[in-house]
C-alpha cells in the first residue's frame, strides 16, 4: 500500500472515530423531549401601554418600529436561540428561522 494510500485510510479511519454515533446522539435527547419549554419572539413596541393592551382584538394592527427586513430574535426560556423573520402561510403568521445561534 502506497503511503499515500495509508494516510487516506487513517485519516478516514480517525474522521469515523470522531463522528458520533447517530442513534446514541438521538438517545441522549429522549430525556429531555417532554420538557416544557416557553418560546418567545420579541418585537419592541415603544409607548405601548397596558391600556393599549386591554383593547387588543382580533385582526387589529399594533404598529411597531421594527423595520420589515430585519430579523427578529426567537427565545427559549429566555435565551436566545435563533434568529428568524415573520411570513404568512396558509393565512396565519409564522416564523422562519434565519439563523441558529
Amino acid at each position: 500500500m502506497s503511503e499515500s494510500a495509508a494516510a487516506t485510510k487513517a485519516e478516514a479511519k480517525l474522521a469515523a472515530s470522531a463522528m458520533p454515533d447517530k442513534k446514541a446522539h438521538a438517545r441522549s435527547w429522549d430525556a429531555v423531549l417532554g420538557l416544557r419549554c416557553d418560546l418567545s419572539i420579541e418585537v419592541p413596541l415603544p409607548g405601548f401601554k397596558v391600556y393599549d393592551l386591554s383593547r387588543l382584538r382580533p385582526q387589529m394592527v399594533i404598529a411597531s418600529q421594527w423595520r420589515v427586513g430585519d430579523d427578529v430574535p426567537l427565545r427559549v426560556n429566555g435565551q436566545l436561540i435563533a434568529w428568524s423573520e415573520f411570513e404568512v402561510v396558509r393565512g396565519r403568521l409564522a416564523v422562519r428561522i434565519t439563523e441558529l445561534r
